[in-house]
């Protein structure tokens, strides 16, 4: 995941982040606010022994809106005849 694809899902990700992470705050998250690398300082405060699985669900996420997200692509159509 790239900072840029985190500060644009954002505020989808916001919700979900504290639905699965319970002890991520409204002030962490005005605090992170898209910012990836403050969201990497604050995983490493919040759950410094769990910090690579709070990455490894949050790469996961990002991947599946992404996914979902797509235009679907056209195939076999090669326009009126």
């Amino acid at each position: 995941m790239n900072a840029d694809h985190f500060k644009g899902k954002w505020n989808q990700f916001k919700g979900e982040l504290k639905k699965q992470w319970g002890e991520i705050t409204d002030d962490d998250l005005t605090t992170v606010e898209g910012n990836y690398d403050k969201f990497k300082g604050l995983m490493q405060e919040r759950y410094a022994d769990r910090k690579d699985e709070v990455g490894k669900w949050a790469d996961e996420w990002f991947r599946t809106a992404q996914t979902n997200t797509k235009e679907p692509e056209t195939v076999g159509r090669s326009g009126p005849k």
